[in-house]
């Protein structure tokens, strides 16, 4: 997310972009900034107008997790093995969906994106597959969704990563929101959220999340500027032999780089 890079399409978007859609709530009237692609190096990056990063794909590799804070943002599966339920509020470019939905193949994975443009673009674009009886893409506010009583008590993970084309931090950060994302979570069940560290929306999330929920950790900062916190509905008693192998098993499954998480959380149960 908090990368920057220029994007090929962002200027010409800007005098001739589509109208901003309105939708008829009291206190919510999103205004979608421009959808816009970059590419370098044989990765495509997704942007709203600006030289913010949305997130990435590479072509050679459209299902993997390119970004370091993405992959970071899997970092739940140290705790939960088989989930059953998995929700993503940000579609982005779709990489963490489609990862869950191709590794967890007993798994239901839904996606929040309020804007329909996202949407379209991740499915021509970046490779997202259609709705099936296990991936459902809905278009619709993240707020709504969590707030929503049906969805309440039957999510294992919830990953949020709902930024602006501005990129001032998290479009939703109260502890009302984070209430109801907990809301959302099984038991034992765990938010993911990407903050951004050098801004002053990363305290003022820290304080909302720590009212939320029972146990809230940091990842390192990564990309000048992302940080990504893990926050537990019920606190975990963090054994980290045990968490060590179940990132060896993950690495060897996923390639994803799971033992740096768990130096990370070890460093955040262990400031110096």
């Amino acid at each position: 997310m908090l990368i920057k890079r220029k994007s090929i399409e962002a200027e010409a978007n800007h005098r001739s972009g589509p109208k901003a859609a309105v939708i008829k709530k009291a206190n919510r009237k999103p205004k979608f900034a421009p959808v816009t692609l970059s590419e370098f190096d044989g990765v495509r990056f997704l942007h709203f107008g600006t030289e913010w990063v949305q997130g990435a794909m590479r072509l050679r590799k459209p299902d993997a997790i390119e970004l370091e804070y993405a992959q970071q943002m899997m970092a739940w599966m140290l705790f939960i093995d088989t989930p059953g339920h998995l929700v993503q509020l940000g579609l982005g470019t779709g990489a963490l969906s489609k990862f869950s939905y191709r590794q967890f193949e007993n798994a239901r994975v839904t996606a929040v994106e309020l804007n329909p443009s996202v949407i379209a673009i991740c499915e021509s674009m970046f490779k997202l597959p259609a709705n099936d009886e296990r991936l459902q893409v809905l278009e619709m506010d993240a707020l709504d969704y969590v707030n929503d009583e049906n969805n309440h008590g039957n999510i294992d993970a919830m990953q949020v990563d709902l930024y602006d084309a501005t990129a001032r931090g998290p479009v939703l950060d109260s502890a009302e929101f984070y209430q109801a994302c907990a809301a959302c979570l099984k038991d034992e069940g765990i938010l993911t959220v990407n903050l951004f560290g050098d801004h002053p929306s990363y305290t003022r999330n820290l304080k909302a999340l720590r009212f939320a929920f029972d146990q809230v950790l940091c990842l390192p900062e990564v990309h000048d500027g992302n940080v990504v916190a893990i926050a537990f509905k019920q606190k975990q008693s963090l054994d980290f032999d045990s968490l060590y192998e179940r990132a060896e098993q993950i690495k060897a499954s996923t390639k994803l780089p799971a033992k740096t998480w768990v130096n990370g959380l070890k460093a955040a149960c262990n400031p110096k």
